[in-house]
């Protein structure tokens, strides 16, 4: 799936990558990184950028864990937030770090670290600019002033751009319907996981019947599984239970809305944890979200044969595959309510309906892949430069 590209390109040199982004959290910062590592492994020497002000333990523990550390360093600097002309004096950093590092690629990943990257870019010859939104923008209302102002910047930048990948066909679709055509090289890349995390949960470690892993924050739809949890039996007639990890904004109004539904005795929240330490201790996975891209949640459990439950939003029928019929409207409380009893009713068919998504997952979503299409549309993006 490409636009703008006319063959592989013959120059397989090591390249010298800086991977630009601006809070270290989440899917993205997980791409990130795994990414890095992976190209790292293959000889190029990679530098990651990323917000001054925006860290925690795991930001630290992720970089100490990869296999090759990036050669080209760990730098931090102040990206702020909301656009302003912090960005510029961001951009401005970025692109004399990418000129003292003497980098073939600058790869921005979300809108802050896509404009950061391709301002970088502007007359520097042999150099290319890269970016992967991963939502970006598109997280904002269409209708609302920013977000009029921010799809208008996205559309500008495209001119400055000279490859764009995409974790899903879904994501491609989004932002060329809302921003434009993308007339440059384009890929879509499907995020991976690593061959380790194909391995399945032990069940003995499930002491609930429902986990969710991932920030707390509106989009996510907490409140609607939250919602949808009261009325829910298990066979053996006990009330069904929901393991909850993660943090962000909206942890205060979650835990007022368990108390204000009397699930107290019903729903744990055990905070920032490895997603797979908090699956493994619940029988079915739940992805309640407004919204997503391509979630590192569906894959980790869809990949280590976890049955799950998940609304259709985003690229998440793209993990499903031929599962995909089973996955729920978003924000609907009563077919969240009806798909999760059913889970909890059948878990013989749950499991059987896992094991063919898990097939689906191992055949598409691996890090190597990921890796492999990166690393092409890189080689790709910089013989087209030069012609």
């Amino acid at each position: 799936m490409s636009a703008g590209a006319s063959g592989p390109s013959p120059d397989r040199r090591k390249l010298r990558i800086l991977m630009v982004l601006r809070a270290p959290v989440g899917g993205l910062y997980r791409h990130v990184i795994d990414l890095s590592g992976m190209l790292a492994e293959r000889g190029h020497e990679i530098g990651i950028v990323m917000d001054s002000r925006v860290g925690d333990a795991q930001t630290l523990a992720r970089i100490e864990a990869m296999k090759s550390p990036p050669a080209l360093g760990i730098h931090r600097i102040d990206i702020p937030r909301v656009l302003g002309p912090g960005d510029f004096t961001a951009s401005f950093k970025v692109r004399g770090l990418a000129n003292s590092l003497k980098v073939d690629v600058v790869h921005g990943h979300g809108a802050k670290g896509g404009f950061s990257a391709r301002l970088a870019r502007l007359g520097v010859a042999g150099r290319i600019s890269v970016y992967t939104p991963h939502g970006g923008v598109l997280h904002y209302s269409a209708t609302s002033a920013a977000g009029i102002l921010f799809r208008r910047v996205e559309w500008m930048l495209l001119f400055m751009t000279d490859a764009m990948t995409f974790e899903s066909a879904y994501a491609r679709g989004e932002f060329e319907r809302q921003i434009g055509k993308v007339r440059c090289l384009s890929r879509v890349v499907l995020n991976g996981i690593a061959d380790e995390e194909f391995e399945p949960f032990d069940p003995s470690d499930a002491d609930h019947d429902f986990a969710y892993v991932g920030e707390l924050r509106e989009i996510k739809g907490i409140d609607v599984m939250l919602r949808a949890l009261p009325g829910l039996m298990r066979p053996d007639g006990k009330a069904a239970t929901l393991i909850v990890g993660g943090g962000g904004p909206d942890e205060a109004m979650l835990k007022a809305l368990v108390r204000e539904l009397g699930l107290e005795n019903r729903v744990e929240f055990v905070g920032v944890q490895p997603a797979r330490s908090v699956f493994a201790r619940g029988r079915y996975a739940v992805v309640p979200s407004r919204g997503e891209s391509l979630p590192y949640v569906c894959l980790e459990a869809a990949g280590a044969g976890k049955p799950l439950i998940s609304t259709r939003v985003g690229g998440i029928a793209e993990i499903f595959g031929p599962t995909a019929t089973a996955l729920v409207p978003r924000e609907d409380v009563g077919a969240l309510t009806r798909r999760m009893q059913v889970a909890l009713d059948d878990e013989a068919a749950e499991i059987a309906e896992a094991k063919i998504r898990q097939a689906h997952v191992r055949a598409g979503f691996s890090m190597r892949a990921m890796a492999d299409g990166i690393e092409t549309a890189y080689y790709d993006a910089l013989a087209a430069r030069k012609r």
